[in-house]
């Protein structure tokens, strides 16, 4: 809806909402383009059926919100939506339901006589006379020349903290001044084309004074732009005394202008995490003062508490202890947070096979040789549900896991919400694991290996170079740094998502991965290979099916055989990430292992074939796990 008019504009997926447009992005109309507002402009009026219920992801979410000093999150939210909406889209627009958008950038061009003004000024009419079609929604320009569609001006001001403004176009082509002819001059804004950059003139059509966009661009430009004002647009917030960094010129729609920060989490059976987590959140004030098992035992015997005797009582013993623990910790990044929650999905994926339930179900299938010599463990995942929770978002600077340090949240609200956007799929996958013996002999012999070395000094040149000037505290360049395990682990699952798409017909985009590697202290090794997209293509049984004993073997071959050529070779299969360089994989590229950016976990980094099998092409022969089979 546009803001004050209650209108539909257009419609998105509840998935995109958290990883493409959510709260404080900017989203690309047919004719405009609009600001996704702030979680309290939102309205749930008449909707009663949008609390996703995953208590294992609204405790992590607490948990990453604890660092920025905000409230308790007691619920997840789907986006609010009512069925029925095409069918009377004008009554549930008069209603406000809907996610509620404001155009943005409000300055508009004229696309016939180059008239440069805001919504505000009286130039521009809002016309959207069919409810039924929002993709005809636009603004107009009442000219000589009819009434003309206009177009947002799509200069912007952001900042490293987040923030997001109009540019200065009057203040700008008087350079700063006011126009020697009236307070509010008209302007006109010309495109002369080319390909060297933006080549813009704005001209102020009273005093005649000209500049060209062009003059703002790039390091040497910023001198020319005015301090960030500390705008938070999808808020309708100023910070009260301006913002300390500078602006930056951006086109409105460029890739980095928004960034979300997201958890999420599988949904478990019983006994596996998730009842204990949600037990702890409805009766965390009772439970908190228990430290031993005779102190549970006491308060399972009195009437009020008697619900405590259906959970094991040493595991909510464990659970409150770490739970109090980590309070009494600093609170953790949100990398951390997402790294807490694969402990259970390992438990419930590598454990005994539990009952199937609508949101888990287990197969386990039979290993037989040769890929016994591979796997411990192959399972067929029939039914999995994945929740989804937008936490914040970062301008300029990407989220990033290797460094959390880098870039800052901006929140969804103006003051403290008990509730944040969230979405959830289900889907089917594969669950791999890779012998225990098998991984650590060899990486116990690989983790000092010159070319493991050269990955993480790489690593470490890489989390240098991206650290920002304005981090002042400790920095150790190797903090975070996955090791061996992870990178034999990843580049089998983009080995195998590869070779599934071009076998089974499934898009690389329609599948997903977790990379179970554990650490020094909790070592696994597996790997979980699902379909988690909100339509018909995740749960039409298709990838559970390639898991049969038969089947599977030639996946793996194929997989194995593929990965020992590449048609960009030798310069791939020689690549290592050598000083000066500082980019994070070896012998991939998008020939050979590179997925789609949304099916990768890590942005398709550490990946390197040379650990997984030999390579013609390569200088030094590497030891891979194939070479320990017996």
């Amino acid at each position: 809806m546009s803001k004050g008019s209650n209108r539909r504009v257009g419609a998105v997926r509840p998935s995109h909402l958290m990883f493409t447009a959510g709260v404080g992005s900017l989203v690309d109309l047919p004719n405009f383009s609009v600001l996704v507002r702030g979680l309290d402009a939102w309205s749930y009026s008449g909707i009663t059926d949008y609390d996703i219920d995953e208590p294992r992801l609204r405790a992590a979410v607490n948990r990453s919100l604890q660092r920025y000093g905000r409230g308790q999150v007691e619920q997840l939210r789907a986006a609010p939506w009512l069925e029925g909406a095409d069918s009377d889209p004008k009554g549930l627009a008069a209603q406000g339901v809907g996610v509620p958008v404001m155009p943005f950038p409000q300055w508009l061009r004229c696309t016939a006589c180059n008239v440069l003004a805001g919504i505000d000024s009286g130039e521009f009419a809002f016309v959207n006379a069919n409810p039924r079609a929002p993709h005809e929604a636009k603004f107009v320009h009442d000219c000589k020349q009819g009434k003309p569609l206009a177009v947002a001006a799509r200069f912007t001001l952001v900042c490293t903290a987040g923030h997001l403004d109009e540019f200065p176009y009057t203040p700008y082509v008087h350079h700063g001044q006011a126009c020697s002819k009236i307070q509010r001059p008209k302007l006109r804004m010309k495109d002369h084309g080319g390909n060297q950059a933006a080549n813009v003139t704005i001209e102020c059509v009273a005093c005649g004074a000209k500049r060209n966009i062009r003059e703002a661009m790039g390091e040497r430009g910023r001198r020319h732009l005015p301090l960030c004002r500390g705008r938070h647009p999808h808020l309708g917030t100023y910070e009260p005394n301006g913002c300390e960094q500078a602006s930056v010129l951006m086109v409105a729609g460029a890739s980095n202008q928004w960034f979300p920060l997201t958890l999420s989490a599988l949904a478990l059976p019983k006994g596996q995490g998730g009842d204990i987590d949600k037990l702890l959140d409805d009766h965390w004030p009772d439970l908190q003062v228990i430290a031993e098992r005779a102190q549970f035992d006491f308060m399972a015997s009195m009437p009020k508490f008697g619900f405590l005797k259906e959970f094991d009582a040493d595991a909510v013993v464990a659970a409150i202890a770490a739970r109090k623990q980590g309070a009494d910790e600093p609170a953790p990044s949100a990398p951390d947070v997402q790294a807490d929650l694969f402990r259970p999905e390992w438990d419930a994926l590598s454990g005994a096979v539990p009952p199937p339930s609508d949101d888990f179900a287990l197969r386990e299938v039979q290993v037989a040789a040769p890929l016994s010599e591979l796997f411990s463990d192959i399972r067929q995942v029939e039914r999995l549900r994945e929740a989804r929770a937008l936490i914040g978002f970062t301008r300029l600077d990407a989220p990033d896991p290797e460094s959390p340090e880098i870039g800052t949240r901006v929140e969804l609200s103006r003051g403290a919400q008990n509730w944040v956007p969230a979405s959830e799929v289900r889907g089917e996958g594969i669950f791999l694991r890779v012998r225990d013996d098998l991984m650590a002999a060899w990486a116990a012999r690989m983790e000092k290996s010159p070319q493991m070395e050269a990955h993480r000094e790489a690593y470490g040149r890489f989390r240098t170079n991206r650290r920002s000037d304005r981090k002042t505290s400790e920095f150790d360049p190797y903090h975070g740094w996955p090791g061996a395990r992870y990178l034999a682990l990843h580049t089998l699952s983009h080995l195998l998502i590869r070779t599934i798409a071009l076998e089974c017909g499934y898009s690389s985009a329609s599948l997903a991965e977790r990379i179970y590697a554990g650490d020094e202290k909790n070592p696994r090794a597996g790997v979980l290979l699902y379909t988690a997209v909100p339509d018909s293509e995740g749960t039409l049984g298709g990838l559970v099916s390639l898991a049969e004993e038969g089947e599977f073997d030639r996946i793996v071959r194929r997989a194995l055989s593929d990965a020992e050529h590449c048609s960009a070779d030798p310069l791939c299969s020689e690549r290592l990430p050598h000083a000066p360089g500082d980019y994070l994989h070896g012998a991939a590229c998008h020939v050979c292992l590179f997925v789609s950016e949304t099916t990768c976990e890590r942005g398709n980094r550490y990946l390197d074939r040379r650990f997984l099998v030999p390579l013609s092409g390569d200088k030094e022969q590497v030891l891979t796990p194939v070479d320990l089979l017996p």
